[in-house]
């Protein structure tokens, strides 16, 4: 048939259960890479600042709430012109989640609910202004496997705005 779609390749890990107690290392990106969120200010040699925009703000209430919607913890996050890095974590898997969705969703995991919870929310009030699609579709996740492997990520997070000009993201075309 020549109007099916073409079969999108999933970037999950297969067979694992995102719902599963564990460390996750989340990024979520705007459509197009376009600059929303934050402005870096000052020299990047120095001490660039990462000052939240308007829409920002939006995404940083949105990630402030998910721990309690979803009982998780978010140990740290960043967010970046077009980006937002969170780790994520899932501490207790037998504890009744405080998700009221359709019976449809159950099998969505912990982690897909998080992220489809934050874009819808963050959307709804950006499109109050902005007409614009805001993400792209997906995201990335990374299992996190030991403290190494944290610390690293911490570290990543950490220092994103030191390294914005370097960073896989950044397109100074993009820049609002």
């Amino acid at each position: 048939m020549k109007n099916e779609l073409p079969k999108r390749k999933s970037a999950r890990l297969k067979g694992y259960d995102y719902s599963s107690v564990g460390l996750y290392f989340i990024t979520i990106c705007t459509h197009n890479r376009k600059c929303l969120f934050s402005n870096i200010v000052g020299a990047i040699h120095e001490s660039p600042e990462n000052k939240l925009t308007e829409y920002g703000q939006i995404a940083e209430q949105n990630i402030k709430i998910l721990p309690d919607r979803f009982n998780i913890s978010i140990p740290k996050y960043v967010i970046m012109p077009n980006h937002i890095h969170l780790i994520i974590e899932i501490s207790n898997d037998n504890e009744k989640r405080a998700i009221r969705e359709s019976p449809l969703h159950y099998h969505r995991s912990v982690i897909d609910k998080m992220v489809g919870f934050l874009k819808m929310n963050v959307s709804k009030k950006i499109h109050k202004t902005y007409p614009n699609k805001i993400w792209q579709c997906s995201y990335y996740d990374h299992i996190i496997r030991g403290e190494k492997d944290y610390k690293k990520i911490w570290e990543y997070i950490d220092t994103n705005v030191l390294r914005w000009e370097n960073d896989c993201f950044y397109n100074s075309e993009m820049e609002q």
